[in-house]
């Protein structure tokens, strides 16, 4: 019998619709969760534990971080096989992308959740939350790090996005492909990730702020970030990584001032590099702008926050970058 400890944050999967407001909010607990499955589950033992109760756009940083410093915790010694987190899918990608940079155990950290309300009539919840234990309490899974696992397949915590508002398909890993699925009672591993680094878990994060480019964007947000305390900016560019010129010249100026500035693609595909002149991506990594491969975004700014909230150099956080790029 293979012990499984199953810790709920709320969202979607947790909400319910208010007769009187028409507000879906979290209110279902553990129990409430524990009570849809229909799957018997045969040679797993479930333990429930609540982290909190809200939607996942009103997670925070450091809220996350005290996710994965008790997930870490509970996997230590033998008591559990694998833990299961159930959370709310706008933010799932970079609650488990953290998980995956600091719980430091082999043993499967599996998210999931819902895209229809606990009260739907079809919700999709439970057959998620099913398929997470049985993924978590599997052997196949050990090593795989920190997982999502949705609608029968199960990606990489550095690899996956939400790609659509609604449907119950939403996850994907675009440029790498999922790792696996869940087939009846059986997990099927297609792949290993490769790309992973475990970090000490900090005291706490830095403040890093994002910024998604379009045509003809100021500079000014970044200004605003340097001077309101952000340790590290991350620009979603255009194509390979480039920017229009105001925005070139506030990154050097951060950059000079010791603030990071990392450079991801607005694009879901491909990878960014540092190409093109007159102010592109050539122009931005002379001045210093790191480079972040194919890593999205929101996970850039996650590694940026763990790496700086560790008292990382810039030699340091340009090598972990380098690694992670790919």
């Amino acid at each position: 019998m293979k012990r499984v400890l199953l810790i709920t944050t709320g969202g979607t999967i947790a909400s319910r619709r208010d007769a009187a407001s028409g507000h879906v909010v979290s209110t279902v607990g553990a129990a409430g969760l524990r009570s849809t499955l229909h799957d018997p589950l045969d040679g797993i033992e479930l333990e429930m534990e609540e982290f909190c109760n809200v939607s996942s756009f009103a997670l925070d940083l450091p809220t996350v971080l005290g996710l994965a410093g008790r997930v870490a915790e509970r996997l230590r010694g033998d008591d559990y096989a694998g833990v299961v987190v159930t959370h709310g899918t706008d933010t799932m990608e970079e609650s488990a992308f953290m998980a995956d940079l600091l719980v430091g155990s082999d043993k499967p950290v599996v998210f999931t959740g819902a895209q229809r309300p606990f009260d739907a009539p079809d919700p999709d919840g439970p057959r998620n939350i099913a398929d997470a234990i049985r993924l978590a309490a599997s052997d196949e899974a050990r090593g795989l790090g920190a997982l999502i696992c949705f609608e029968q397949e199960f990606h990489a915590a550095r690899d996956v996005i939400k790609s659509h508002t609604s449907r119950v398909d939403t996850f994907i890993s675009a440029e790498h492909g999922k790792l696996g699925e869940i087939d009846g009672e059986h997990v099927v591993v297609h792949r290993r990730p490769t790309l992973r680094r475990s970090f000490a878990m900090p005291e706490a994060v830095a403040e890093v702020e994002l910024l998604k480019l379009a045509m003809g964007t100021s500079g000014g947000f970044i200004a605003f970030a340097v001077a309101n305390g952000a340790r590290a900016i991350v620009i979603e560019g255009f194509g390979r990584g480039n920017a229009p010129p105001a925005v070139t010249a506030a990154a050097k100026e951060a950059i000079a001032q010791g603030v990071p500035v990392i450079m991801t693609s607005r694009c879901q595909r491909g990878r960014v590099k540092p190409v093109y002149g007159n102010g592109g991506g050539k122009t931005l990594a002379e001045a210093g702008v790191i480079f972040a491969g194919d890593l999205s975004g929101v996970k850039a700014r996650i590694l940026a926050a763990v790496l700086l909230g560790l008292g990382c150099d810039d030699a340091r956080l340009r090598a972990e970058f380098d690694y992670m790029a790919g």
